[in-house]
């Protein structure tokens, strides 16, 4: 299956180092993050997780869950935490999912239906296993980014997202490019000037389709 924006997430029982849950029940009235590891003990991957760790205080400002992802099992993933926390200098306190059967992994369209873990497997084998995925309350899939091994993700870039989608989505706006909190927003093409002036107050007039005004508080 593909899983596109505004698709709703496949409500997946999942195995973590953490228990075992639904997704739909992990997620509840939250923002969530999904991001997606090819296998544990892994260089960038385990910088990745770092950087999640580090960045715990920032998800609970923006009221948001994070869950990592790996196609090895919980003992892996346990073990894995004591040298991400070393790395880190953090606590990992986000569960990790065991995928060793594939589920997530196919159900979020990151490998093929018929796609299997050779013995032996190296991360080569699941290297599309790289994404990150940002869903709403209403368990939508609002964003995601997917990358290669080789390029570690900017978290940075993940919350900057994260920032801009809360803002538009709960003020009827849309963000410009390189927007970042407490920059200008920009008020939607479908709504008239009068409209915009009786919502938003004061706007710049760009172009005809690009009017700015502050961001709502």
């Amino acid at each position: 299956m593909s899983l596109r924006i505004n698709d709703t997430i496949p409500d997946l029982t999942v195995e973590t180092d953490q228990g075992t849950f639904s997704l739909h029940e992990f997620v509840g009235d939250s923002w969530a993050i999904l991001f997606s590891h090819p296998k544990d003990f892994t260089p960038v991957c385990t910088t990745e997780f770092g950087a999640v760790a580090q960045l715990a205080d920032e998800w609970t400002k923006r009221g948001t869950k994070v869950i990592g992802v790996s196609v090895d099992g919980v003992e892996e993933h346990k073990k894995w935490k004591g040298d991400i926390e070393k790395v880190a200098g953090a606590t990992a306190a986000f569960p990790i999912i065991a995928d060793g059967g594939l589920e997530v992994s196919k159900a979020f369209d990151m490998l093929p239906a018929e796609a299997y873990m050779p013995d032996g497997r190296t991360p080569a084998d699941s290297e599309t296993v790289r994404s990150v995925f940002i869903i709403g309350p209403d368990k939508k899939l609002k964003l995601s980014m997917t990358y290669p091994m080789t390029v570690g993700r900017n978290f940075a870039e993940v919350l900057r997202a994260l920032d801009g989608l809360q803002m538009s989505i709960g003020n009827g706006v849309a963000t410009p490019a390189n927007w970042n909190i407490g920059d200008d927003v920009i008020i939607p093409a479908t709504v008239s000037n009068e409209d915009a002036k009786a919502k938003f107050g004061e706007f710049t007039e760009v172009l005809p389709y690009l009017r700015l005004t502050k961001a709502p508080r």
